[in-house]
């Protein structure tokens, strides 16, 4: 009976087989069609796919003219501003022609997955909706389309990205990333006119930073040798108004990057922070401006908060109790609003695993007070070059004075000159007073009014020095008599100390001497 029954499951599965091949050759008689689906996330990524991307702009190139037959394009704005990048919208239908083939091409969508699979926490691969390319062929075209026509749309795509790309400006969206979000970036056309030519800066620090990028930019070889993730660190510091992140536009401008600004104190999480980086592309420059006041890194915040907490449970406990759900409520919308990110989150996006993720990428932090930083954080190798962006000096302001005023030379240059050497002043604020505000005013109004500007900040530099000296010799005054009073009640401690003990020295010699005269007394009365 086993036997039979092995027999009667083998000649079961033998049938099952010839019934799917006949089905397959019925199939394929009827429809000669064969398929390539391209998806936008496919996976578990976390980034869209680069073939997606690449088919997208292909087909940008099926909707010139009269849009190739289809009825339904998506527009969007151009390098140039009178013409619009076309291509299709969803659930349209292209035909392309390749060596005699013909073949179509299928945009559609479908519903957003929610299985909990791969890259389901992950962002917008799973919550949004999903898009897709297919491509149908007829099968005798196979090997042409797979072998020839597939990597040609590639190549052909990756050109038309680069002949239609437009650099962008990045920012975060608040809360992005979270379960109902499709996306953790908004972006706008990176249209900022600095460059390293219109930066007043000393020439020669000037040209060691465009040298430092020019070698980054084409060492890819070279990071690939030593075995180090393609990107480098900025850490630009000074004074307010002295030109960082003006620096940062130059720099996008000399490398054509585009520019992600991250906004720390939006970002949730350590997780967060890692999933905006991955959504980053390569050819970026990751900012964040201002760290040391993007969040505190430190703990400092949770001490002062908790100090606040002891201070009120000195209240009543009536108090407390009526507070109790409002408090609770609070800390609730406080954990959910303020960032969790911590200085490990931030230094693991900088230079941890996940940072070696694509490549080509410059990370700028600025900060007006370096001292504040964790050292951790600005190491070589996180922060691989520090440029100090400091007050204008007179090679500055001659470069200021060509670019603003188209001069070279002027007879208060030396006014300025001498001024600057005593005078702390900001490139920008150097530039707004050499800025013409009206049609009368020319080179000779301008310098005349960058001279008054430093003459009243040396005038108020020295009042502020003034002060702060006559304050600090009124606490060295205060000091030196707080000392000499203490010295005067010293010397007078210790002399009343000396003739108490010289007051207690005189009794005790007179008790003695009483002594004396009773001892006497007694042996006379003994006699």
């Amino acid at each position: 009976m086993l036997w039979q029954g092995i027999q009667g499951l083998q000649l079961q599965n033998l049938f099952s087989r010839h019934s799917r091949r006949l089905s397959r050759r019925l199939a394929a008689t009827l429809d000669p069609y064969l398929t390539v689906t391209i998806a936008e996330y496919d996976g578990g990524r976390m980034r869209p796919s680069d073939a997606y991307k690449e088919a997208q702009a292909y087909l940008q190139r099926a909707t010139r003219g009269a849009g190739g037959g289809v009825r339904h394009l998506k527009a969007e704005p151009d390098r140039d501003p009178d013409r619009l990048v076309l291509s299709m919208d969803d659930n349209e239908e292209v035909a392309d022609e390749f060596r005699g083939a013909t073949v179509w091409w299928l945009a559609y969508t479908s519903a957003p997955r929610d299985d909990g699979g791969p890259g389901y926490f992950w962002g917008r691969a799973s919550r949004a909706e999903r898009r897709f390319y297919r491509l149908a062929f007829l099968e005798r075209d196979r090997d042409l389309v797979l072998a020839e026509y597939l990597p040609h749309v590639r190549r052909q795509g990756r050109a038309v990205m680069v002949m239609n790309r437009q650099r962008k400006l990045f920012t975060n969206i608040s809360g992005g990333g979270g379960w109902d979000s499709d996306g953790s970036w908004s972006h706008v056309v990176f249209e900022h006119p600095k460059t390293f030519a219109t930066l007043a800066m000393d020439p020669a620090k000037k040209k060691e930073i465009m040298d430092d990028l020019d070698a980054f930019r084409g060492a890819k070889d070279y990071y690939a040798r030593v075995g180090k993730a393609w990107k480098r660190g900025y850490l630009l510091y000074g004074p307010p108004g002295t030109g960082k992140s003006t620096m940062i536009a130059a720099m996008a401008n000399h490398l054509d990057y585009d520019v992600y600004d991250i906004e720390l104190t939006s970002v949730r999480t350590n997780t967060d922070l890692r999933r905006l980086f991955i959504e980053t592309t390569s050819k970026s420059i990751i900012v964040i401006e201002d760290i040391d006041c993007s969040l505190d890194l430190t703990g400092k915040r949770k001490k002062k908060k908790k100090k606040a907490e002891d201070g009120d449970g000195a209240n009543k406990d009536g108090e407390k109790k009526d507070g109790a759900a409002a408090a609770a409520a609070a800390a609730k919308a406080e954990e959910k609003s303020t960032s969790k990110v911590t200085l490990s989150g931030v230094l693991n996006f900088i230079d941890g695993l996940w940072s070696a993720c694509g490549g080509e990428r410059i990370i700028v932090f600025t900060t007006n007070h370096v001292e504040k930083l964790d050292p951790a954080l600005i190491r070589r190798g996180r922060m691989d070059k520090h440029i100090e962006m400091s007050y204008c000096c007179f090679e500055s302001f001659r470069f200021l004075a060509k670019v603003y005023l188209d001069v070279e030379a002027h007879r208060l240059f030396d006014d300025v000159a001498a001024l600057l050497r005593e005078v702390e002043m900001t490139p920008a604020d150097v530039a707004e007073n050499l800025t013409p505000k009206g049609p009368g005013e020319d080179a000779d109004t301008c310098l005349a009014a960058l001279v008054e500007a430093l003459q009243k900040a040396k005038e108020k530099a020295m009042a502020k020095k003034a002060k702060e000296e006559a304050a600090l010799a009124k606490k060295k005054a205060k000091r030196k008599a707080k000392e000499e009073a203490a010295k005067e009640a010293g010397g007078k401690a210790k002399e009343e100390a000396k003739e108490a003990g010289e007051k207690a020295a005189e009794e005790a010699a007179g008790e003695a001497d009483d002594d004396d005269d009773d001892e006497e007394e007694e042996e006379e009365e003994d006699e």
